[in-house]
C-alpha cells in the first residue's frame, strides 16, 4: 500500500486524501508513474464537480482481471472483468458527518488487463486517467443510465479530460466504458 497523498484541489481549495492500493505490480510497469497519474485526473476531476468545501478522501485500488471479476460478481452480478468499478460512500448521504474530518466519496477499481486490451491503439496513460475520471464522477453521483445522463457524464468527462491535454475518447469508435 502506498502512503496518503493530500492534495489542495479548485478554486475552493478543497483537499482531496488519495489512498492508492497497487495489488498487481505489473501496474508499475504498464505505467511510468501510476501514482502521479491517480492524482493529477482525481485532481482534475474534482475541479469539475460542484461538491461544498470540504475535506474529502478517495480510495484507488490497481488490481488485475480476477480481483476485478470476484468484485463484478459479488457486487454487480455480473460474471466477468471490468475496466473500472466505483463504490460510492454511504457517508455521503449522511447527515451530519463531522465537517472537520475528510468526507469519503468511496472507491475506484482498476483492472490492469482490461485497460492494457482496451488501450491496445490508444495511449494507457490517457485511458487510466479516462477511467478514474469516469470512476470519480459515479462517486459524486453521476451515472449513465440514461441517454441524457449519459450524454451530461461524457460532456463532464470530455471537459475534465481536456484540461488534462486528453483528446474526446468517445470519438474512437473501440473506446467503452464497460461498468
Amino acid at each position: 500500500m502506498k502512503p496518503e497523498t493530500v492534495l489542495t484541489l479548485n478554486a475552493a481549495e478543497t483537499p482531496l486524501s488519495v489512498d492508492i492500493d497497487i495489488r498487481e505490480d505489473g501496474w508499475l510497469k504498464a505505467l511510468a508513474d501510476p501514482d502521479g497519474l491517480c492524482r493529477q485526473a482525481l485532481n482534475a476531476a474534482m475541479t469539475g464537480l460542484d461538491l461544498p468545501p470540504r475535506a474529502y478522501e478517495v480510495s484507488v485500488v490497481l488490481t488485475d482481471d480476477t480481483e476485478q471479476e470476484t468484485l463484478n460478481r459479488s457486487y454487480r452480478g455480473r460474471e466477468s472483468s471490468t475496466n473500472v468499478l466505483s463504490f460510492p460512500s454511504d457517508e455521503m448521504a449522511t447527515p451530519g458527518f463531522p465537517t472537520d474530518l475528510p468526507m469519503p466519496l468511496g472507491d475506484i477499481s482498476l483492472a490492469l488487463e482490461t485497460l492494457v486490451r482496451e488501450a491496445e491503439n490508444s495511449s494507457l496513460d490517457d485511458h487510466f486517467c479516462h477511467l478514474l475520471v469516469h470512476g470519480m464522477l459515479h462517486l459524486a453521483g453521476y451515472d449513465h443510465e440514461t441517454n441524457d445522463d449519459a450524454e451530461c457524464m461524457e460532456a463532464l468527462e470530455i471537459s475534465i479530460l481536456e484540461k488534462l491535454g486528453i483528446d474526446n475518447p468517445y470519438t474512437d469508435s473501440d473506446h467503452t466504458i464497460q461498468d
